[in-house]
């Protein structure tokens, strides 16, 4: 008996080890279609490499995880909200227990709202060889979500501030507000940029986090994309206090990353608009000693394609649209907030899924 369990703790450590020495980490936001509780996607890894999946999800909720990789070197850990890879996870896909019946098979009942992460990763040996794993991650979430959760702070889904302002990708752009937390809901009006909204409380559904508001001009309520909202005020904003400025960023594929630095005012923003192709990997990150400092990258079309949740941080993933995408540093606290964000672009693997 003390033999198995000392054996169990090795390959505890073993699987620790593993995920903490991840050298590239891609991250990818998971939404899931209007209507439906899961989803289904085919990607690829390759040596150290690490594919890190977002999905937003409610305490009460069934999270079901399913990995079919071509290397049987290959596994995954879950974590919970606020936590990733180098974190402790909740459950392992390599060790069968009370939440993994079977070896990369995880189901369990969320016990907090948040954001989740499925990191997949291969084993050391695998991974020191350059081994490359093609591979089919089914995802669903079962059960319905509770209530808007009531909160005070803004970075959550724990309610956020009084008062949400619009922020989207271009000023000509406008923010659908829905009759329900659904992309397929109605579609009951177009809000401005920079419009001021109460904030009635969030809640995930779909994979993301939606928030319920009411306009102030006409007392309309409904449902917005929270990944398009920053901290605002019941006042009307003046024109430093929501001022944002574009800068274009220049970076060739395979070159060095390029780094800007800023400070930015309570409630001001800054876009960085960069020339990308479908296929490519995009980096950024964001090294402030300010809480209140954020980004969200916004594709082409104006969609969201990342939005962050702590202050500073870093994001690798996959674009894919042609065309200038854009990241918004924001600052949602009370001071001034001094950042520097650095940028690159390289060209997708060539053994790597479409």
């Amino acid at each position: 008996m003390m033999l198995a369990v000392v054996r169990c703790a090795l390959l505890l450590v073993f699987f620790l080890v593993v995920s903490a020495s991840a050298q590239d980490a891609r991250l990818v936001q998971v939404e899931l279609a209007a209507g439906a509780n899961g989803t289904g996607i085919s990607d690829s890894i390759r040596g150290r490499d690490t594919v890190s999946y977002q999905i937003g999800a409610e305490a009460g909720q069934k999270l079901a995880v399913t990995l079919a990789p071509s290397n049987l070197a290959t596994y995954f850990n879950v974590y919970a909200p606020g936590n990733g890879p180098g974190d402790e996870a909740i459950a392992n896909s390599g060790l069968t227990g009370l939440m993994v019946p079977e070896l990369n098979r995880f189901e369990g009942r969320l016990p907090v709202s948040g954001v989740y992460t499925v990191s997949i990763y291969l084993l050391r040996a695998a991974a020191r060889r350059d081994e490359v794993s093609d591979y089919r991650l089914q995802i669903a979430l079962t059960g319905k979500p509770g209530q808007v959760v009531e909160g005070d702070f803004a970075d959550g889904l724990a309610g956020g501030p009084d008062f949400w302002a619009v922020r989207t990708a271009r000023d000509e752009s406008s923010l659908r507000l829905r009759a329900a937390a659904s992309t397929g809901a109605e579609v009951m009006a177009g809000l401005a940029n920079g419009q001021i909204l109460r904030n009635l409380g969030c809640r995930m559904a779909e994979g993301m986090r939606w928030c319920r508001v009411a306009v102030l001009d006409d007392g309309r309520e409904g449902w917005v994309a929270g990944a398009y909202l920053v901290e605002g005020s019941d006042l009307a904003l003046d024109k430093d206090r929501a001022r944002t400025d574009t800068t274009s960023v220049v970076l060739s594929s395979g070159g060095p990353d390029t780094g800007y630095k800023g400070n930015l005012g309570p409630g001001q923003a800054m876009n960085y608009v960069l020339e990308g192709r479908s296929g490519q990997s995009l980096s950024v990150a964001l090294a402030t000693e300010s809480h209140g400092a954020h980004f969200n990258i916004f594709s082409p079309d104006g969609s969201s394609l990342y939005e962050s949740v702590a202050a500073g941080g870093g994001y690798r993933g996959t674009m894919r649209q042609d065309g200038g995408h854009t990241v918004t540093v924001y600052n949602s606290g009370d001071d001034a907030a001094a950042y520097e964000i650095t940028f690159g672009i390289e060209e997708a693997e060539q053994d790597s899924l479409p």
